[in-house]
């Protein structure tokens, strides 16, 4: 390599690492972006209102360090104390968290020590972002794959595909992405009570799903929740989210989060967005409505639709490949989601919109049939 190329200073591990890759943000304005499972909805108005008052003089000032009072209010939704909760730059930064605080680095592992310390586990597949917080922290990827319908598999079946109870910190996407798969109360305390590390229920979408499994970080010491205000909140420009556990953890977790982590207008808007609930329950009931009647119309046009409990839907198409289908769909002006990886690249993953937006999108799946 020639001394004059910068790039020898940047660690080897950091020059390998293959970075996640998100959703498109498009240029093109005339798109329909149905692609990265973003709210169609706006934030209340109560939201907006809140916002644009605390944009005064206080900006040039720090934001509260713990999120004091959004954590109060947390506290109170979910019937805990604020000690349970630790609020993080998007949900993103609480999975970083997680993965330093209870993997160790590979590398920092004892001879003879147990490789089940530096292993990160997670279902496969699921959020891609998982691997890569597990390479930036040089711990150890350990993906178990998930059955084609993308169920979670029984004691026997875990036990056969390699499922490590022992593993420092397992990772679980519930209701599942990129299929929305919902998973029960029942399926994921059975996970828990066999677990012997830490596991990590992943509730990004669970707002429209019919179980939340928020009771199990609060039984059992060594399960933690984690949640978003982007998904089904609106807020995905705010960046705010959280994680619920055991006091003793969530202590372990305030170690390393950065001093002024979640920014202030972000902290108002969360805040204020538990305060009218009912406006994002009504929208809630709006998306899985129209989830419902999209998924009818596209099994009618011969689509094959994987069951949902999220804002989106995951579908095999006929007649052409999906990716054939995501250049098609894109020149008709929407945007949704392809994944090249072997497990998922005869799908499509598709955002819920607005009913006008699913209306014109199904128009325009019917011209391409």
């Amino acid at each position: 390599m020639s001394i004059s190329n910068p790039v020898r200073w940047v660690r080897p591990s950091v020059r390998n690492l293959h970075a996640y890759v998100p959703g498109e943000q498009p240029k093109e304005r005339k798109l329909v972006k149905l692609n990265t499972n973003e709210n169609p909805y706006p934030p209340s108005p109560k939201v907006l209102s809140a916002v644009a008052k605390a944009v005064d003089g206080r900006l040039r000032l720090y934001p509260n360090p713990l999120c004091q009072p959004l954590r109060e209010k947390l506290a109170a939704l979910h019937g805990c104390s604020p000690d349970h909760i630790l609020v993080g730059n998007g949900s993103d930064e609480v999975l970083a968290l997680l993965i330093r605080a209870f993997a160790e680095p590979q590398a920092s592992l004892q001879s003879g020590a147990n490789p089940s310390t530096s292993r990160v586990q997670y279902f496969w597949p699921s959020y891609s972002l998982y691997p890569v917080l597990t390479d930036i922290h040089g711990a150890v990827r350990h993906p178990v794959p998930l059955p084609a319908d993308f169920s979670i598999p029984n004691a026997a079946a875990l036990r056969r595909i390699g499922w490590d109870t022992k593993a420092a910190i397992s990772l679980v996407t519930t209701p599942n992405a990129p299929s929305g798969r919902g998973y029960s109360t029942a399926e994921l305390e059975s996970l828990c009570q066999r677990q012997r590390g830490i596991l990590v229920l992943d509730e990004a979408y669970v707002d429209f799903a019919q179980e939340n499994a928020m009771e199990l970080a609060l039984r059992h010491p060594h399960v933690l929740v984690s949640r978003t205000f982007s998904k089904a909140y609106s807020l995905c420009f705010q960046r705010v989210g959280y994680v619920v556990g055991h006091p003793e953890l969530i202590a372990a977790l305030a170690k390393l989060k950065d001093s002024y982590n979640v920014n202030g207008l972000g902290q108002v808007a969360a805040e204020a967005t538990l305060a009218d609930l009912a406006y994002y329950q009504k929208n809630f009931r709006r998306v899985c409505a129209t989830r419902q009647r999209v998924d009818a119309a596209l099994t009618a046009d011969g689509f094959r639709v994987l069951p949902s409990q999220t804002n989106f839907l995951l579908v095999e198409p006929p007649g052409h490949p999906a990716e054939e289908w995501h250049a098609r769909l894109r020149k008709r002006g929407f945007l949704v989601r392809w994944f090249s990886g072997p497990e998922v690249r005869h799908y499509l993953r598709i955002s819920i919109g607005t009913d006008p937006e699913m209306d014109a999108f199904l128009a325009a799946v019917r011209k391409e049939l």
